[in-house]
């Protein structure tokens, strides 16, 4: 019986059971078919005769071949360097060097109505002590031990992208000192899978996922072992892992794009290039091994005698007896004798041999291109940029023919794919860790700003979404041209139209309430010592700087000097 069948059967019952209408009115399938319909794409004629997809359930597409599809996807991220370097380009743009948070309680829904200075101090209180719990030399937000908040973001947005899906327990440690016991263990999605007598016991698991009726996941069977640690105790033993406690606390945190309804698990958008891919890994090892063999040989000799007569002209047919070995032999003997007694004419020291008649000497360049040149390589390259959401550009690292709008548009495609991975890998993850960590230090009572009459409790209605409220800052935007684009943002903020929160955390991934301490403390250090940290320049330097770019190359060094003598002569002007 057939996985849907099943799947049908212990939903509704025996499919037999179930009457089958006639329709009387249409034609037969085969005749439809035959004719093609009203859509050519349903045509059975030319180049579509042969294809036939099956029409089935997501989790009947995925499931059988996830396994193999996986495994090619991890070898290409292991092997091939481009490929390797677009998941380097998404761990990069998403989550950058840190990954802080910003909290935002919902006081609206908290405590009835807008609260400025409770949530200021909400803000401070929590962003300090999570970040130094989860960002600490110690790893304790790592079941493991071994990586940091920022570490486990990075790593979660590299297995989206190689398995199309993220796969997390919430763990309670032992307490052995440790200032929270709340951690996350991440689980390679391959120990996800169907326990032995799945069907047997009447649940509804697909693909390790167990599922209600509705297929809303209630629990997680996760292998103890890995499928291929076939000597580990643990290879035959299966760990039930429920979504939720009793009392709503997430204890199974699983993140894939969800692309057919009633599917089980994901896969990596990488599946639909993965043919060209191994097809351009292929064509370079190729390519690389044509041009060394090409750069072993600077020359060759060719000889235009007969072929037929070569052998007798040569004595081809004496000696040892196989005209072959008797051929080369006389040949590259006679060679030797006349070269070696030839007198070599030269041209400023570059000599120029004298060849015997009917034989030519052709020079070999060991740099030269092959048919397909480069142009088959960037069409493979653009092919496996668009599956990874990067641009050809950043893949690449070719910027021989990019100008400063194409920059501008390939980037702002390539942060619309960026934002959306951040939302649902590294913002999901992140968020999972966070609302573990605040709900036990809630209970643990550890937080300040919660120690007050009447605190709105956790559990009930919408409080833990409005405790948990929050925003992630992770890399910022790199600047193709710095002073047209801060210009940009500058122009913004004195229309209202943005706020600087926004403007740091694109342009630095930092808060902007730190930011605004570090400028307050330089700017009264540098007060304290008597420094203008405005100083006036040349109002022809200044219109020069918003023109174009030439007229800026042209006066950045005249700016330079100015500045530096005018911070000089504040300086000694203190001093005096």
């Amino acid at each position: 019986m057939s996985f849907d069948a099943e799947l049908s059967e212990l939903l509704s019952g025996p499919v037999s059971s179930l009457p089958v209408p006639q329709a009387q009115s249409l034609p037969a399938t085969s005749a439809v078919m035959a004719g093609g319909g009203a859509y050519e794409g349903a045509s059975g004629f030319d180049q579509l005769a042969l294809w036939q997809p099956p029409i089935q359930s997501a989790d009947a597409d995925i499931l059988p071949d996830k396994e193999v599809l996986d495994s090619r996807v991890l070898d290409m991220l292991r092997n091939d360097a481009y490929v390797a370097g677009g998941r380097t380009l998404h761990q990069d743009n998403i989550v950058g060097s840190i990954y802080l948070l910003n909290a935002k309680p919902m006081t609206k829904v908290l405590w009835g109505k807008d609260d400025d200075i409770w949530e200021e101090e909400f803000q401070e209180e929590v962003e300090t002590k999570f970040m130094l719990w989860a960002e600490s030399a110690f790893n304790w937000s790592d079941a493991q031990g071994t990586k940091t908040l920022t570490d486990q973001v990075r790593l979660a947005v590299a297995l989206a992208l190689a398995s199309g899906e993220v796969l997390a327990t919430a763990e309670w440690k032992p307490n052995d000192g440790r200032p929270y016991r709340t951690a996350v263990q991440m689980v390679d999605t391959a120990r996800l899978c169907d326990p032995p007598n799945t069907w047997t016991n009447k649940r509804r698991i697909r693909g390790g996922v167990e599922q209600n009726q509705d297929g809303e996941p209630i629990a997680y069977h996760i292998r103890m072992g890995d499928p291929m640690d076939y000597a580990l105790p643990g290879y035959y033993q299966w760990r039930r892992v429920m979504a939720r406690k009793p009392w709503g606390r997430p204890q199974v945190l699983h993140i894939f794009d969800q692309i057919r309804a009633e599917q089980s698990r994901g896969v990596s958008s990488m599946v639909a290039a993965l043919q060209e891919m191994k097809m351009l890994k292929s064509f370079r090892k190729v390519e690389l091994q044509r041009a060394v063999l090409a750069a072993t040989y600077a020359a060759s000799i060719e000889s235009e005698l007969p072929d037929g007569d070569v052998f007798t002209l040569l004595g081809g047919n004496q000696g040892t007896g196989n005209p072959v070995i008797d051929y080369q032999m006389q040949f590259l003997n006679m060679m030797q004798d006349f070269v070696g007694g030839a007198k070599n004419l030269d041209i400023n020291g570059a000599k120029i041999p004298i060849l015997p008649a009917g034989v030519k000497l052709n020079l070999k360049n060991p740099g030269a291109d092959s048919p397909a040149g480069d142009k088959f390589e960037m069409s493979a390259l653009r092919y496996v940029a668009s599956v990874l959401g990067v641009s050809y550009e950043q893949l690449s690292r070719d910027y021989t023919n990019t100008n400063y709008s194409s920059a501008r548009a390939s980037r702002g495609e390539t942060e619309k794919h960026m934002a959306s991975r951040k939302k649902k890998v590294a913002d999901g993850y992140a968020n999972f860790l966070y609302g573990l960590w605040l709900e036990e230090a809630i209970n643990q009572n550890s937080l300040e700003c919660l120690k007050r009459k009447n605190v709105p409790a956790y559990y009930d209605g919408l409080n833990r979404e409005a405790y948990t409220s929050c925003d992630w800052l992770g890399a910022g935007a790199g600047l193709i041209d710095p002073l047209k684009e801060i210009q940009a943002y500058v122009l913004a903020l004195n229309n209202k139209i943005g706020t600087r929160e926004r403007v740091i955390a694109r342009l630095y991934g930092s808060d902007w309430r730190r930011e605004l301490r570090q400028i307050s403390r330089e700017e009264a250090a540098y007060a304290k010592a008597g420094i203008d940290l405005q100083p006036t320049a040349n109002q022809d330097m200044q219109n020069a700087l918003s023109g174009s770019p030439a007229k800026r190359g042209a006066t950045s060094a005249a700016l330079d000097r100015a500045m530096i003598e005018q911070i000089v002569a504040d300086i000694m002007e203190s001093r005096s």
